[in-house]
């Protein structure tokens, strides 16, 4: 009789379990350009999403800058925020997540993990501005042709986002010995803080 009424607890208990479930968390980012909100896709990038939540949850985001932007045409591009390779903030690297693994394409708004070699991804991370299938395993880009880690998209503010790619460029700043000649803003937009919000 006991086991009978073991039973039927446990039925009942798990429909009750499966809606406590969490849902893939939000975080807000507020920077000087206004606040825009992503969903971190933990269920079908655990690796990446896991990654970018630890720098949220350890702050070590708040007061980084979007310090590059890519404007091929009107809205179209992206734009890179991160820790640019700090050495006292910034998390060992992590394995690389395929969109062939994941599913997660770049699509508007998409968050992505700029990396060298797969594998060496850390603290730095990209918001497609437009469509971006260049960015997706398969395409050839980067050469070794697994593409970038796609891991989040924004769900609220995507016009924060654009503004900030639409911001001047200096003709003449460069960043990491000489590089992204044209793609560095003329005033980086900081970021202010970047927390966890209800969904």
């Amino acid at each position: 009789m006991r086991a009978f009424f073991a039973f039927w607890i446990c039925l009942f208990a798990l429909p009750a379990a499966a809606q406590t479930a969490p849902a893939n968390p939000r975080v807000a980012f507020e920077t000087e350009a206004g606040r825009f909100v992503v969903e971190v896709y933990a269920d079908k990038a655990p690796v990446t999403a896991a990654n970018f939540l630890r720098y949220v949850d350890a702050k070590r985001l708040d007061g980084i800058s979007f310090y590059r932007v890519v404007k091929v045409q009107d809205r179209f591009g992206f734009v890179q925020l991160g820790l640019q390779n700090d050495v006292k903030r910034v998390f060992p690297p992590i394995k690389h997540e395929s969109t062939e693994q994941t599913g997660i394409k770049h699509l508007d708004g998409t968050l992505s993990m700029p990396r060298l070699k797969p594998g060496s991804a850390q603290g730095e991370f990209t918001i497609s501005v437009g469509d971006q299938p260049s960015f997706d395993a398969g395409s050839g880009s980067p050469e070794d042709n697994l593409g970038y880690a796609a891991f989040a998209r924004v769900v609220e503010g995507m016009d924060v986002v654009v503004n900030i790619m639409d911001a001047p460029i200096s003709p003449t700043a460069t960043l990491r010995g000489g590089t992204f000649l044209g793609q560095v803003p003329a005033k980086p937009v900081k970021v202010l803080t970047v927390r966890r919000v209800a969904g």
